[in-house]
């Protein structure tokens, strides 16, 4: 059965558009996403993947290696690859990979394969979660029920884009550089300050108390359970609309400009918000780029700085001890608005802009964060919708 579609979810503009950021730019360390159950964290993560580019991959390779970057390749692609072997290479989907809860450490990183090793007297390596995981998503569901110790793997891993193994007599490493998603429940436990920091992004989800709104949610869900197929079909345009923009994003990102204003803002912000060290302003330009690139631009506005500050800062804002992240969403409007002192700044309505021909649609929650970029997009689904009639009459 085919995934509910990512772009079928209601009222999770926030959420989806803290993914999407990080599919674009998978170096902004990853998203926490918080939030009591039934809130359809899990559901929109494994649909990520159906709004995700396939990858280029050496086909034999349990890495995914890109067959035309050696810098990428772990040791034995790129030997072949020096060795003028011919390395065949195919499309494959985007790489997810499911960390339960009860994985062992040699699971996650790989371990010594024992029966090859008996059965040739060499050492052979085994790959874990990590190598499966290459190139494409980790995600770990109630990440804070998994042990410390895994947990701080992890981030290590994540962070570095190498599994290093050593243990055993044997020494391997490999390349895995993957988005790292996480969600939890905060009712059943935190995860411990210096782990939240190392998430780039951090999202608070909650339920809908529009009645109509969860009406639609119930009908779009039992809609699905009957005939999944038709479902999917119904909301094939929306994602293929986002397969694109992500395609098209991760080409565009190196091209974005960083002008003076826009990081300036980016400072400001979390110099206000007294976040200690560098993480805080790097995670907002990355995240500003990545949303830029999305929605076409070339150039970081001070809109994209303050819609990027509702994802990066929320679980980084230094003055509040035992704070939760929704504790200190509450604060970020008024951060917004003190942070560059008697410097203007744009107003909600300019900050999240909802064009004519969307006011019709259904569209929540247009003040919410994730909201500019999934206008930007429903308006350009219309518009591609509206040529391709017209040509067809």
């Amino acid at each position: 059965m085919p995934d509910f579609p990512f772009s079928a979810v209601v009222g999770q503009h926030t959420m989806q558009t803290a993914l999407l950021a990080a599919a674009v730019d998978p170096g902004l360390g990853g998203v926490l996403i918080r939030g009591q159950k039934g809130t359809a964290k899990s559901t929109v993560v494994r649909a990520l993947v159906s709004v995700l580019p396939p990858i280029l991959a050496v086909a034999d390779c349990p890495y995914h290696c890109p067959p035309d970057n050696p810098a990428l390749m772990h040791d034995g692609c790129r030997q072949r690859l020096q060795d003028e072997q011919k390395l065949v290479s195919e499309e494959q989907p985007t790489p997810f990979v499911d960390l339960p809860l009860s994985a062992t450490e040699d699971r996650l990183i790989g371990t010594l394969h024992l029966g090859k090793t008996l059965q040739t007297g060499e050492r052979h390596f085994e790959a874990g979660l990590f190598a499966a995981a290459n190139r494409g998503i980790l995600y770990v569901d109630e990440v804070n029920l998994l042990p410390d110790h895994l947990v701080d793997l992890l981030l290590d891993v994540a962070s570095s884009g190498i599994n290093r193994v050593e243990r055993e007599g044997l020494r391997f490493s490999h390349p895995a550089q993957f988005l790292l998603i996480g969600s939890m429940n905060p009712e059943e436990g935190e995860l411990r300050p210096q782990f939240l920091d190392r998430f780039g992004l951090c999202v608070s989800v909650t339920g809908l108390s529009d009645h109509a709104l969860r009406r639609e949610i119930i009908t779009r869900r039992l809609a699905y359970e009957q005939d999944p197929e038709a479902f999917c079909r119904t909301y094939a345009a929306m994602e293929g609309l986002l397969r694109q923009q992500v395609r098209q994003a991760q080409a565009r990102l190196p091209e974005i400009i960083l002008e003076p204003e826009a990081l300036n803002r980016a400072v400001a912000l979390s110099s206000a918000g007294k976040t200690q060290g560098h993480r805080a302003e790097l995670a907002i330009v990355r995240t500003a780029r990545a949303l830029a690139a999305l929605c076409e631009r070339n150039t970081i506005s001070l809109a994209d700085i303050d819609e990027a500050a509702r994802y990066a800062l929320p679980h980084r804002l230094g003055d509040a001890l035992g704070a939760t992240p929704e504790d200190m969403l509450e604060r970020l409007p008024r951060l917004l608005e003190t942070a560059n002192g008697d410097e203007p700044v744009p107003a909600e309505e300019d900050l999240l802009p909802v064009d004519s021909l969307m006011e019709n649609m259904d569209f929540p929650g247009s003040a919410a964060a994730g909201s500019m970029l999934f206008t930007y997009l429903k308006k350009k689904l219309m518009t591609d919708i509206s040529v391709q009639t017209k040509r067809s009459s």
